[in-house]
């Protein structure tokens, strides 16, 4: 929680065993990199703090089960193992995975609650290419479906200009799709350079912050928190006016609806594999009772035959 750039030594951790370490990623330094003058990164890090971790049948050393812009800071999971990493990975891809974020946007917010669904795409206008855009707009390729929600937690001043700080939750994965949602709705992430046309540029950082990772791993679930940036003691800039809600309740309370949903997917799933066992069950029955009919008919056929041979 620091507003002094990144180094190798400032790497913080935040959970540590023999298969995960999950860190709290600075927020002006990239996982990892292939270009041989960027040597500060967080698999540099990690290579420091811990060289007899590193896996040399990797690219990188470390196994990063999932991606952090160079902006954005927070929560960053690695997995030890091959194994591990194959189990974290299952979550991700079956989307089982809750993911909270911390962001301060431009200006104020109506509504206390969204669901952000626009489509994003590759933008493939010239000088944009590095960009992801909303279906619809010109340039935009293959757009798909993405889904975040969005909380308002408190609003306030930054370097007095208005802005909310808000909780949001990505319900897909797509690249830049926070930065994309905010900026869609006309609230862009306040110190966002490239989603602002390149005029958002006062800020030491932008304000977007990897606060909790939950991968429901078996049998035991990892769960991390990284803490909050946002406040006037890390950044004096930001001014807090008005709160509607905690940041640990709302958590809490989107969890346990999340776990709620999950339970009650499990339950339907279950109830439909009950069901299709049974129709299943008396498909065969019936299929067995029918074969036993035909040979009683053909017991009584033969029978017959014989009897009337006989006469």
């Amino acid at each position: 929680m620091s507003t002094e750039p990144a180094s190798l030594e400032s790497l913080r951790v935040l959970y540590h065993s023999d298969d995960y370490i999950v860190v709290d990623k600075h927020w002006d330094i990239r996982i990892d990199s292939k270009m041989w003058y960027e040597k500060n990164t967080v698999q540099a890090q990690l290579r420091q703090r811990f060289p007899q971790l590193a896996d040399p049948r990797t690219y990188y050393g470390f196994r990063f089960c999932h991606q952090l812009d160079f902006s954005t800071s927070g929560a960053l999971c690695v997995a030890l193992n091959k194994a591990a990493a194959g189990r974290a990975y299952r979550c991700f891809k079956d989307r089982t995975v809750t993911k909270f974020y911390l962001a301060l946007i431009r200006g104020a917010v109506e509504g206390e609650t969204h669901t952000v669904d626009f489509s994003i795409g590759k933008n493939s206008t010239e000088g944009k290419t590095h960009m992801m855009c909303v279906e619809g707009t010109e340039g935009c390729e293959n757009p798909k479906p993405c889904q975040t929600e969005l909380t308002v937690l408190e609003y306030g001043l930054y370097d007095g200009d208005p802005v909310t700080k808000v909780l949001l939750q990505p319900l897909t994965g797509r690249t830049h799709q926070l930065r994309v949602h905010c900026s869609a709705l006309g609230h862009p992430i306040v110190g966002d350079f490239t989603y602002s046309s390149g005029t958002d540029n006062a800020p030491y950082r932008m304000m977007l912050h990897a606060h909790l990772l939950h991968i429901p791993l078996e049998p035991q679930p990892l769960r991390v928190t990284a803490g909050d940036p946002f406040v006037p003691a890390v950044d004096p800039k930001w001014l807090p006016q008005r709160s509607l809600r905690t940041l640990e309740a709302t958590v809490e309370a989107l969890i346990h609806r999340r776990e709620e949903e999950d339970r009650k997917i499990k339950k339907e799933e279950q109830e439909r594999a009950r069901k299709e066992e049974e129709d299943e069950r008396r498909k065969r029955s019936k299929g067995q009772s029918t074969e036993e009919e035909s040979e009683e008919q053909r017991r009584q056929c033969q029978q017959w035959l014989s009897e009337w041979a006989g006469d």
